[in-house]
């Protein structure tokens, strides 16, 4: 059986000093394509991101969504699994091949990986980002009867299941419209865990008072928008 065509989209923003390690770190064998986004970088993100074999695009409007958004738009057109990873070299890239198995092996359409599930180093997920995704994991199993553990960037998607949920979001509610959008169009869904330590750098969400706050409540709006959403579908 031919390895199904794997794509990673990286978006990334200020990452010079952590984005190399990221893209050595994916495991190539398994890996056909690495696109990092850059969105509006203004330091050598994309020079080091050139550097270490990526190809690079870049998105000048801002916003995490937005970023992944022209990911998918770059993507080549035999693409067959798409993976979504960030730039700051909090996962373990090698994780990579865990997220896969299920989707390779025709078991999975999606997988998400857990830092909830997983070992996390002291200090990489801060308070304020555990509560969000219990009050996120709530709602969630609240109002569509899933239980998620995370909200999590670290994922993996079959290429006809992401066209199927039509992504739209274009910041911080990214991760949760993909996750509510999967259980409504009723995908198959794994969580798995993944290890996660503290960044290279200052987060520019979760770093900031303010960043959580925006994220937070953009968060629970799209929990709520999509829940309206299908009880008057």
């Amino acid at each position: 059986m031919n390895r199904p065509k794997t794509t990673v989209i990286i978006p990334a923003y200020n990452e010079e000093h952590a984005i190399e390690h990221v893209i050595k770190e994916i495991p190539k064998e398994i890996i056909d394509k690495i696109i990092v986004v850059d969105n509006g970088s203004n330091d050598n993100t994309s020079q080091n991101a050139e550097n270490a074999g990526a190809l690079v695009v870049r998105e000048e409007k801002r916003g995490y969504g937005q970023a992944c958004l022209k990911g998918i738009e770059s993507l080549p057109a035999n693409t067959e699994i798409v993976v979504f990873l960030d730039g700051d070299y909090s996962d373990y890239p090698e994780d990579m091949r865990e997220l896969l198995i299920p989707i390779v092996n025709g078991k999975a359409d999606m997988t998400l990986g857990s830092r909830i599930l997983g070992k996390r180093k002291k200090g990489a997920l801060m308070i304020h980002s555990s509560f969000g995704n219990i009050l996120a994991s709530f709602l969630i199993k609240l109002f569509w009867g899933f239980r998620f553990t995370d909200l999590g960037p670290f994922r993996a998607i079959k290429y006809q299941s992401l066209k199927k949920i039509g992504m739209k979001d274009t910041n911080f509610g990214w991760t949760v419209e993909m996750q509510i959008k999967a259980v409504i169009n009723k995908l198959r869904i794994v969580e798995l865990p993944v290890r996660y330590k503290k960044r290279i750098g200052k987060s520019k969400i979760t770093g900031t008072v303010k960043g959580s706050i925006k994220a937070g409540v953009k968060i629970t709006y799209t929990i709520v928008k999509y829940r309206i959403t299908t009880l008057f579908a």
